[in-house]
């Protein structure tokens, strides 16, 4: 166990703090789950930055890293659905979610076969993520309908829209292992 990897597991950690303190019925909640959300995301950015700088990268902080993104990102989207009652809302929480499923899958399938290089994370998901992060961020902050959350709003449609467009670069990339030349394919 390393700096980056107890950094990685406070981010786990604090999901279901943050999930507390966002329905607790203080007129603050709002603003302080937010925060937290905020904190967790920095917190990736950090662990990933100390493992390379400390030269502290192992396979379990490799695991655990995107574990525990998925699983921030996935909770702060259903409890956000869930506040919002919106249509307008849970259609690029559902795109976003279920991009990361496929593309879970896609990577697992990748590693399997040894071709995971070839679907790397690329810039366009870097992109993705920030506009995601600040996204959640903002609308944790504030109530619905306020116009805070139409801005936070916005930035998850283009986080959505961003999300369809790596998942199309990674299907892809992998398409060649997907369906190489000259075989046929199999069923399930």
């Amino acid at each position: 166990m390393n700096l980056p990897n107890i950094i990685t597991l406070s981010r786990i950690v604090l999901i279901p703090v943050f999930v507390v303190i966002f329905y607790l019925p203080a007129g603050w909640s709002y603003i302080v789950s937010a925060a937290i959300f905020a904190l967790a995301a920095a917190t990736d950015w950090l662990d990933g930055y100390l493992a390379r700088k400390l030269d502290q990268t192992t396979p379990f902080g490799a695991f655990l890293d995107p574990v525990a993104d998925k699983l921030m990102v996935a909770v702060a989207l259903a409890v956000l659905v869930e506040e919002h009652h919106s249509l307008f809302l849970t259609v690029p929480a559902i795109v976003i979610i279920g991009r990361e499923i496929v593309i879970s899958a896609l990577r697992e399938w990748m590693a399997e076969i040894g071709s995971r290089a070839s679907v790397a994370v690329s810039y366009i998901g870097k992109v993705k993520t920030t506009a995601q992060m600040v996204s959640i961020i903002l609308l944790l902050a504030v109530p619905p309908k306020v116009f805070v959350a139409y801005v936070g709003l916005g930035l998850l449609y283009i986080a959505a829209a961003l999300t369809l467009w790596s998942m199309v670069l990674y299907i892809k990339a992998a398409w060649p292992d997907l369906f190489p030349e000259g075989q046929q394919e199999e069923g399930p």
